[in-house]
């Protein structure tokens, strides 16, 4: 062999080695998916463990990673994880919910594959089928920034996650009975921070602890706060944030965030506190924030937090803005979307009510109740399937008339840049979430939403998130850039109003078939329903 050629096969090798070395690493995990018993209120009660935890095991991760979670279903149904607000860029085949994957059958597996691909930030995963979420199942998935790309505050001396929400001392399958049969499901309770009603969070007095908190529950917004200690809000869902300090956040169901506290107190023991809003009976749960050198317990009464104050939570919710001047996941400032200038390509308003259809309890959305279909919606999509989901039956608009039951999908196209208005004219809060995206909150008011609204916009530095409140007789209004294509789920992040309907599909769609738009179909899908005996 020449000379040269013996040049060529060193830089082929040198390529080589760069291309292994520069690939994002990859993570591989297996969980196994059981029931077991525990008592979070001091009743024993059946829930459901991973890898034998309740709740299951934190996720830390970093941008880009590649995640592979084999996922063994010990329980006696069929069972899905999503992972709340992870993008899943060009594969809504992961997405873990019921329109995009089928259920994995009891004593069975399947392996996830996905990437945390251009995000940073604070996330959670929860079941996604029946009323699994009610058991357990659920756990932290906290995304850290790539060495390349710095974050807009100091690194903190370490960082704790706290999973809060409202908990139900009866079995989730009764908990099911109750909404199959026609019944809204009863007063939570209790509140659980981390599965516990007690739990301790020590450090060091002079540092700064990043607190990454997730309201987990079913279906009640929470307050958070800490006693005598000031919280320096840094990230939503995330989006670096305009750090302001507050003395308490709200943090409504669904949602994430990420505040630095700076132990700066006289050493001693402190209160966290999480309790519910907008709810005629207070529940509270508590933890402990403890200085390391303290030898003194907690004291004194536990702060107080707002209760039902509407008007207080709405005026909290504009203060969080886009940190403009951040880098985000990947290296370029967030700033340079210009999201406001954006003409929107088509706009929905979309209502939630609470009809009764047949005698029974549903929720419904633009006057439509969403079933289940037993064939995932992707896998009709894909192998052109018909008669699984309409495409026609959700309206722009809302309108007058008797509420009905459908599979329903919103037909979009890819690259369209879209407004939606989440319309509340129920007197209790909703939350929105969108899979597969996040979005630009550009405005909150009270009412009846309008063209006019869009005079209040913020079309300079919104935040952008995956789920968004609505408050009571309100409107809250989003703009979403339609840059995924895929089968993505907009919900109700409240489950008992998602089962019983507060749901549909939004179609991302490009007749050319490119892998640059979309990701092949996975080799290990699952097939089901009208899918089974097709060939991937």
């Amino acid at each position: 062999m020449g000379r040269a050629a013996y040049l060529v096969v060193a830089c082929l090798a040198l390529l080589n080695v760069y291309l292994v070395q520069a690939e994002d690493a990859y993570r591989y995990y297996t969980w196994t998916v059981t029931y077991g018993t525990a008592s979070p209120l001091g009743v024993p009660q059946q829930v459901i463990l991973i890898n034998r935890q309740f709740p299951g095991p934190r996720l830390d991760v970093v941008t880009n990673d590649n995640i592979i979670i084999n996922v063994f279903n010990k329980l006696d149904e069929p069972f899905l994880l999503t992972w709340n607000g992870i993008k899943q860029r060009k594969n809504s085949w992961q997405d873990g919910v019921l329109g995009t994957n089928c259920p994995i059958p009891p004593n069975s597996n399947f392996t996830y594959k996905f990437q945390t691909k251009d995000q940073i930030g604070t996330y959670s995963y929860f079941p996604s089928t029946l009323m699994h979420r009610a058991a357990g199942g659920f756990g932290g998935l906290n995304v850290y920034a790539r060495s390349v790309i710095p974050v807009p505050y100091p690194k903190p001396a370490e960082d704790f996650t706290l999973l809060i929400g409202d908990w139900y001392t009866a079995n989730h399958k009764e908990l099911r009975q109750y909404l199959d049969s026609g019944k809204s499901l009863p007063f939570p309770n209790g509140v659980l921070i981390n599965g516990q009603t007690q739990s301790t969070f020590t450090g060091d007095q002079g540092k700064t602890y990043m607190f990454r908190i997730s309201n987990v529950g079913l279906s009640t917004s929470f307050n958070f706060r800490i006693q005598g200690h000031k919280m320096k809000l840094v990230e939503v869902e995330g989006s670096h944030v305009i750090q302001n300090t507050y003395d308490s956040l709200d943090v409504h169901v669904g949602q994430s965030l990420s505040v630095l506290v700076t132990l700066d107190q006289t050493p001693k023991d402190y209160y966290i506190v999480g309790s519910t809003r907008f709810t005629k009976r207070v529940l509270t749960a508590t933890a402990v924030l403890h200085y390391s050198n303290s030898h003194a317990p907690v004291s004194g009464p536990v702060p107080a937090g707002p209760t039902y104050q509407v008007h207080w939570s709405m005026k909290q919710a504009r203060t969080l803005r886009w940190n403009l001047t951040s880098n985000a996941a990947r290296p370029n400032p967030q700033g340079s979307f210009h999201y406001g200038k954006i003409t929107t390509t088509r706009t929905l308003v979309l209502a939630n009510s609470a009809p009764l259809i047949n005698g029974k309890q549903r929720y419904a959305v633009n006057r439509v109740s969403y079933i289940n279909s037993d064939t995932p919606l992707k896998l009709a999509d894909y192998f052109n399937i018909p008669g699984i989901f309409s495409m026609d039956s959700i309206q722009g608009l809302p309108s007058e008339g008797p509420a009905f039951i459908s599979t329903s999908v919103v037909p979009s196209s890819l690259h369209d840049f879209i407004e939606v208005v989440f319309q509340n004219n129920e007197k209790t809060i909703q939350s929105w979430h969108l899979d597969g995206y996040d979005f630009w909150v550009v405005g909150y008011g009270f009412g009846q939403w309008t063209n006019a609204s869009r005079k209040a916009y913020n079309l300079v530095d919104a935040l952008t998130r995956h789920t968004a409140q609505v408050y009571p007789n309100s409107w809250t209004a989003i703009l979403v850039s339609l840059d995924n294509q895929g089968m993505w789920n907009i919900r109700s992040a409240m489950w008992p109003r998602q089962y019983l309907g507060q749901q549909f599909y939004l179609r991302v769609f490009n007749p050319i078939h490119s892998l640059k738009n979309e990701y092949n179909i996975p080799s290990n899908a699952l097939l089901c329903g009208k899918a089974v005996g097709r060939h991937l």
